[in-house]
């Protein structure tokens, strides 16, 4: 049993697709939805990216306070605290410089992926 074909689907006033019609014609295309799709993409990869940086510098900021962490607290007479964070640094150190190289050896990977990626075109 054959189908009779269809006409152009349209979109009810104020659909969340209205605005996948680049075009204005009233139609959305395959095409439009999959040039919509690689904006979200693209947004969503920007917004990791940056909550990643973020991440990266707020651990950079902390590496360079702790040391400040220790002087404070033997400076307000807290004779305890200079010894318990002394001891905590060198697990510090290695998590905070563990995430920050995450960071940057993500961001070399991604650089020379999407470098071939464009050479290969």
């Amino acid at each position: 049993m054959a189908r009779a074909p269809k006409g152009p689907k349209t979109l009810e006033s104020g659909s969340r697709y209205e605005d996948f019609d680049v075009d204005g014609d009233g139609v959305v295309s395959d095409s439009e939805i999959a040039a919509q799709e690689k904006m979200i993409q693209i947004e969503n990869q920007d917004k990791r990216e940056d909550a990643q940086r973020n991440m990266a510098w707020f651990a950079l900021f902390g590496m360079l306070l702790y040391p400040a962490a220790v002087v404070a607290a033997n400076w307000l007479g807290l004779d305890a605290a200079p010894s318990i964070l002394g001891d905590m640094a060198p697990t510090y150190f290695v998590s905070v410089a563990a995430i920050v190289a995450a960071f940057y050896g993500s961001q070399a990977y991604t650089s020379t992926k999407s470098s071939s990626d464009d050479t290969a075109i």
